[in-house]
């Protein structure tokens, strides 16, 4: 930790203790350290919240970085007494509360970074004060609002916005006609903007929403009478109070991992991290775009590129509609976006796509369904019963997840293998929101904040039976693929196996086989039956271990038939995700507890 006495050094004016296992917090004696310009505390595990008065004296600060810690509280007020100070990077850190207006007081201030925090309200207007600001990052926050129209004017290199719940219409001039430096991908209600940035149209009523904010602010403060005062007071109490719980709601449900820093990354960056999208760096492909693994310079991380097939009918609203989904969500097990470009590729045309954490172990389709012609894989990939057990769980807290828990409820629409993500532990992430459908929760029922209705949603074999019909996206869609997905990682056969034809497909094949058959119909990989077999051997040497063998079978039982519970045709029928991931925690410890192989490479 850094100690208190570093208060006594008074002639301390650069102080770097960057890339370290530091812990505790900033010392409040540093605001002694009066003559310091530089400091620079980023890449520790420092946390707790930035003591009040440590920046009152520190006149002489230029440059302030502490990103990549834990500090959490506000942004301290005292931070507009920084007049010489230039650059101020607080990303990624737990900083909550609203942006302190006194920055604009920080006339010097020419970089600007709170992304990946948890600040909200409206950007300060303020800020307006800050004519030398060249960037400004304040991404993957839950700022609300219109773009200030001041920003405009700034001599803007780089802005981010992205990731926010900002609103209205975006402006056209200065930074914001150069769709390679400014990005607000992530913020639904946006609208506006040059072409490049593809958000839709504004309506007038969008357009003039903050004039006729204004002008309604106006009258009520001339016609609402004094009598009601005190009930303005009460309601703005409780408005307070609400926006506080969820704050700290929003908190305690931000993931504990390492966030990636929302670096900017052009189209040139992308270009040479892929060795010009080479086939070689080809890692998969799909209807909307292809993935590419990618080596970033910045940083030196290996990372997986999606690139988005603009030609394909539908690929911008994909490109959306998982830009919003992946918005605010934080959860070990879903696929957590890096960073988006939206921007122009060497020929001219419009260039999107999604950086994301680089997965070592592939997908689940490759595990289920390995290819043999593959030379890169020196051994067969095989699942032990406790990876299955453990992938299971963790697509499973996934979508509880999503349906649940999430800010707003989610349906994926297209959870199959190939979207599952396996990383070097062997943890589970789904990805590919590109169908997903959200929705906002009212007394009547649930609305979607897109067209639901409209073609397919999911991959054949996967897809509730009601889509095939016109029914809309739900959440028991989403548990019908999860039933499916769950006979296939059992079965290790596809629902499109050549072997489903007239009334037979793979939920009537499990159904059939339960109880007395499951073990015929499990996985013809030998790992499961062999895990059976030498159960079954120790139960014959010992009597400690006596029907182990049985026990395996009976959780595999308890297995299928959730996965036919959940694949059933009536929707109203199925399980919902809570009971299913209850149930397979109940069945993954009873496994934990007999015994079986691969058991030490299971997590907590």
């Amino acid at each position: 930790m850094i100690p208190h006495s570093i208060g006594n050094i008074s002639l301390l004016n650069r102080l770097i203790l960057t890339d370290n296992q530091l812990q505790g917090t900033i010392p409040t004696t540093l605001g002694q350290c009066k003559r310091l310009q530089i400091l620079f505390l980023a890449k520790n595990n420092l946390g707790g919240s930035i003591p009040n008065g440590v920046f009152t004296k520190l006149s002489s600060l230029s440059s302030i970085s502490i990103r990549i810690n834990s500090f959490d509280g506000p942004l301290p007020l005292e931070v507009g007494n920084l007049k010489n100070l230039v650059q101020l990077d607080a990303s990624q850190n737990k900083l909550n509360g609203e942006i302190p207006v006194t920055l604009g007081s920080c006339a010097s201030l020419e970089h600007l970074h709170l992304d990946d925090n948890i600040l909200v309200g409206e950007i300060p207007m303020t800020l307006n004060a800050l004519k030398s600001l060249s960037e400004l990052g304040l991404s993957k926050n839950n700022l609300s609002g219109p773009i200030p129209k001041y920003l405009e004017t700034f001599p803007l290199e780089y802005l981010n916005l992205s990731f926010n719940n900002l609103e209205g219409e975006v402006p056209t001039g200065g930074v914001f006609g150069n769709s390679s430096r400014v990005f607000v991908d992530g913020n639904a209600k946006l609208c506006g903007g040059i072409a490049q940035l593809h958000l839709p149209r504004c309506t007038v009523k969008q357009s003039n929403n903050q004039g006729k904010s204004s002008h309604l602010k106006k009258i009520i403060l001339i016609v609402v009478p004094v009598s009601v005062v005190g009930c303005l007071f009460l309601l703005i109490f409780f408005i307070l109070l609400c926006r506080r719980m969820r704050t700290k709601k929003k908190l305690s449900a931000t993931s504990s991992m390492d966030k990636f820093n929302m670096i900017k990354l052009s189209y040139q960056d992308l270009f040479k991290a892929t060795n010009g999208f080479s086939a070689t760096n080809l890692i998969g492909s799909g209807s909307f775009g292809c993935v590419y693994k990618g080596l970033l310079s910045q940083d030196e991380r290996i990372v997986a590129v999606k690139v988005l097939n603009l030609q394909q009918r539908g690929a911008s609203k994909t490109f959306k509609a998982e830009c919003n989904a992946l918005r605010n969500i934080r959860h070990r097990n879903l696929l957590e976006i890096l960073t988006s470009c939206s921007s122009i590729d060497s020929k001219g045309n419009d260039f999107k796509a999604l950086v994301f954490e680089f997965m070592p172990n592939g997908s689940l389709e490759e595990w289920l369904h390995p290819r043999h012609n593959n030379e890169e894989q020196s051994q067969p990939r095989k699942l032990s019963l406790i990876q299955r057990m453990n992938i299971l769980v963790d697509v499973a807290s996934a979508l509880d997840y999503l349906h649940h828990h999430c800010h707003m409820m989610i349906v994926h629409c297209d959870l199959k293998p190939s979207n599952i993500l396996l990383d070097a532990d062997m943890n589970a992430h789904v990805g590919d929101f590109g169908l997903a459908r959200l929705f906002t929760l009212t007394p009547q029922s649930f609305t979607s904040t897109q067209s639901s209705s409209i073609g397919m949603k999911g991959s054949i074999g996967y897809f509730a039976p009601e889509y095939g019909i016109g029914g809309e996206a739900s959440t028991q869609g989403d548990v019908y693929s999860f039933g499916i997905l769950l006979l296939e990682v059992m079965t290790g056969r596809r629902p499109t196996d050549e072997m489903f034809r007239d009334d037979l497909n793979l939920h009537i094949f499990a159904k059939m086989a339960i109880p007395e058959r499951v073990v015929q119909i499990v996985d013809p990989e030998p790992v499961i039956l062999e895990e059976m077999m030498i159960a079954n051997e120790d139960s014959m040497r010992n009597e400690i271990h006596s029907g182990r063998a049985d026990k395996i079978e009976e959780c595999i039982i308890r297995l299928m038939k959730i996965g036919v519970e959940c694949s059933v045709e009536a929707p109203k029928e199925r399980m919902d995700m809570k009971d299913v991931t209850k149930e397979l925690h109940l069945i993954r410890n009873t496994l934990l507890d007999i015994g079986t192989i691969g058991a030490l490479s299971t997590r907590d």
